[in-house]
């Protein structure tokens, strides 16, 4: 009975440690493997004027394609968002809130890969209320989105969506936003409404997911972010500008 006993212990630890071998290993092939193979973007010159000094200098880690693999696609869907959120007097745009590295890294996730959603068919139109159904990945949907860009661009303007005015990428997407542009298992316009939410969670998401770089996102609406407690604020009579936190901010430091 002993020997037996024995032995069953030996079987899961011996399971113990070779599923944590399989585990080590996806997780070594699937990310890091990943963004080895991935090419970094630079951080243009304007971002980093804007930045204090001391911050100009530090290296973004988390501006990497991990979805994308084709720069210029990732420079459309750049530009797209731009024209979503952009620039202006009150603050920076989508592009200098690192809403495409967002979005790129959302595609490349649990998100992109619609993990968490019943996926089995039949599929069928569903009412304005319910949203559109589609047996495509929300990464599919967005890389044949991009695509439909770039070629309606050239068929429209006989030129990429990067070299087209302000104004000729508004009316590029007000196609997609009417259903003017023909796409396979979804339409235009349900695209547009994807990709016009993912970019402003990018803008306003907590800074932990890659996009609201700085929190500057929160900082034009005036919104505290993430904090611990408003005990001490709580009975104020004014209004009160509260700088943001941030998730990282209630993160133990090591090595102090």
């Amino acid at each position: 009975m002993s020997e037996q006993k024995g032995n069953k212990q030996m079987t899961r630890r011996e399971f113990i440690r070779k599923g944590s071998y399989v585990a080590g290993g996806a997780i070594g092939g699937g990310v890091l493997g990943g963004l080895i193979t991935q090419q970094v973007l630079k951080p243009n010159d304007k971002n980093l004027g804007a930045a204090p000094p001391e911050k100009a200098k530090v290296e973004r880690y988390t501006q990497a394609m991990m979805y994308f693999s084709n720069p210029e696609d990732f420079n459309v869907l750049s530009q797209a968002a731009e024209r979503i959120f952009p620039a202006d007097k009150l603050g920076p745009g989508a592009i200098d809130l690192d809403v495409p590295y967002y979005i790129d890294h959302q595609l490349a996730g649990a998100w992109g890969h619609n993990a968490r959603d019943y996926m089995m068919g039949p599929f069928y139109p569903g009412l304005e209320t319910q949203g559109f159904q589609s047996h495509l990945k929300r990464n599919e949907i967005f890389s044949q989105g991009i695509g439909k860009i770039k070629s309606f661009s050239q068929q429209k303007y006989k030129k990429t969506f990067t070299e087209l005015t302000e104004k000729e990428q508004d009316e590029v997407l007000i196609a997609f936003e009417k259903g003017d542009v023909p796409m396979e298992g979804v339409t235009s316009s349900d695209f547009f409404k994807l990709f016009r939410m993912v970019v402003l969670e990018g803008v306003y998401a907590d800074p932990l997911y890659g996009g609201n770089r700085d929190m500057a996102g929160w900082k034009m609406k005036s919104f505290p972010g993430n904090q611990m407690s408003y005990l001490d604020k709580i009975e104020a009579k004014d209004f009160l500008e509260i700088e943001p936190v941030s998730l990282h901010a209630h993160m133990p430091t090591h090595g102090k």
